[in-house]
């Protein structure tokens, strides 16, 4: 039996299940990423992992490289520009929009991206979107095209680092000083053992750190997708996704063989050429892999809304949408399993787990979350955090518990 287009494309509230099921599978990519980083940050990372040579956790690290790394936090990117220009698109065709609304909601957005890094990880996504969010209103004012074309500019250009570099030299910032403080040894230490201040003070000073690949990789690629979303989202092409899927099939098929076979290349051949290590070639081939991550992240959700419509693949898709209904609540909730998990508040694991370990670990986390995400979601009409930020949004308290309707008996 053929499903048809609304049992596709819609929850009987309204909403597009087929959003939300993407906003699940992303949900999925990025804790299967974080999980690594969580378990050993960037500053040995490159050591811890050298040590597992076993053939399963080779393997761990090969299908993150080759099916998760950059390619999930472009989903998540394209599907929050998606999401709130479909908001804003909505309030502005009922008549209802003001900056002020929209406003207050960036920026309960960004006290959530902020508390993310103060109180658990300094790995926090949230506030890029939530400043971007405060663009919104002008970005959809522009034509279609010219945000097609911003975002694939954005995407390509080589690198942003010499006028990072030229802006951090012109202000006296030295990024990468503010961590030297710390070694591989000290920040176990710290994790492991030590308490909050410690813990914070180690999570700001990552932060400043990591300021030169957040404003030169991270958000230029949010920014990209973002203004990516923005336009599927003023096209509104989210209320036709199968029949866009149908339509796109044969150039999403050609460029996945591209995009892979670049992958591949650049995984297991380029490193063993000369030209590879040449300083002025190594960032061009660099960038070439992480436009080819991106594709292949737009890829996965192409192939999602290709398998939606037939009813067996349906139905192994469908329960991703409970966790992404709740996205941003299981998003952050991930972050306290990864406080448990790896640091002194808990089982004080990090750097302990194998790579193999921590695929497992975060793919069944994550099974757990959609289960109790459904069980959320019979009770309550939003996820817990949700409904804090739209009680924030609407300055009043929103009703949470789904309202029974009782049926008369005849």
């Amino acid at each position: 039996m053929q499903p048809t287009t609304s049992d596709l494309s819609s929850s009987s509230r309204g909403r597009i299940m087929l959003l939300d099921v993407y906003r699940g599978f992303a949900l999925l990519g990025i804790f299967v990423v974080n999980i690594v980083i969580m378990n050993s940050t960037y500053l040995n990372q490159d050591n811890f992992l050298s040590q597992f040579n076993g053939f399963w956790d080779q393997a761990a690290q090969r299908a993150l490289q080759l099916f998760f790394y950059t390619k999930f936090f472009p989903i998540f990117s394209l599907l929050f520009g998606l999401g709130i220009s479909m908001q804003a698109l909505r309030l502005i065709e009922k008549e209802e929009y003001t900056y002020t609304f929209f406003a207050r909601r960036m920026f309960g957005l960004l006290l959530f991206g902020v508390l993310h890094i103060l109180l658990l990880w300094s790995g926090d996504v949230l506030h890029i979107y939530a400043i971007l969010g405060f663009f919104v209103p002008l970005l959809l004012r522009l034509p279609g095209r010219l945000l097609l074309l911003s975002a694939l500019i954005l995407l390509i250009y080589p690198s942003y680092d010499p006028i990072l570099e030229h802006i951090f030299n012109s202000l006296g910032v030295l990024p990468g000083s503010m961590i030297e403080t710390y070694d591989a040894a000290s920040v176990r230490e710290v994790i492991r053992e030590q308490g909050f201040v410690s813990q914070l003070s180690l999570r700001l000073a990552e932060y400043k750190a990591n300021l030169p690949m957040l404003l030169g990789f991270l958000a230029p690629l949010a920014f990209s997708m973002f203004l990516l979303g923005l336009y599927l989202g003023k096209k509104k092409w989210h209320t036709a996704l199968e029949e866009l899927a149908e339509k796109i099939m044969h150039p999403m098929l050609i460029l996945f063989l591209i995009t892979n076979g670049y992958r591949l290349l650049f995984l297991f051949v380029l490193p063993g050429l000369d030209f590879y290590r040449d300083p002025g070639v190594r960032p061009l081939l660099i960038k070439a892999m992480v436009v080819s991550d991106v594709f292949m992240g737009l890829f996965y959700l192409w192939l999602i809304g290709w398998l939606w419509k037939y009813e067996v693949t349906r139905r192994i898709l469908s329960p991703l949408r409970y966790a992404g209904r709740m996205a941003l609540t299981n998003y952050l909730f991930q972050s306290v399993i990864g406080v448990f998990l790896f640091t002194s508040f808990g089982l004080g694991l990090y750097e302990t787990l194998s790579p193999s370990q921590t695929l497992i670990i975060a793919i069944l986390i994550f099974v757990v979350q959609v289960l109790l995400s459904r069980w959320w979601l019979t009770f309550f009409r939003y996820g817990p955090l949700e409904w804090i930020w739209r009680c924030f949004s609407y300055r009043e308290i929103l009703s949470l518990r789904r309202v029974k309707i009782k049926t008369i008996q005849r």
